[in-house]
């Protein structure tokens, strides 16, 4: 969903979150298991890449100017890996 909750209309914003937890209910989905799936996302998110110069990338998408430049002239890209 490419619009955010909060640019939606008042109305609009509450038919959503009702809808939201009904669909919760119905799966039987608890706010801390939901709190727990979005932590987890965000840690395999976290930074996979980075430079001495402090550029990050997460891996996903397309490669960063920063690091298609370093492997194109040579570089491993494990060299960039964190962790």
């Amino acid at each position: 969903m490419s619009t955010s909750i909060a640019k939606l209309d008042g109305q609009a914003r509450e038919r959503l979150i009702v809808w939201i937890q009904h669909r919760m209910h119905e799966f039987g989905i608890t706010v801390d298991a939901l709190e727990r799936a979005l932590a987890e996302d965000e840690a395999a998110r976290a930074t996979r890449y980075q430079d001495a110069l402090g550029h990050v990338w997460d891996g996903r998408g397309d490669m960063p100017d920063w690091l298609r430049r370093a492997v194109a002239s040579g570089q491993s890209i494990e060299f960039f890996r964190c962790g």
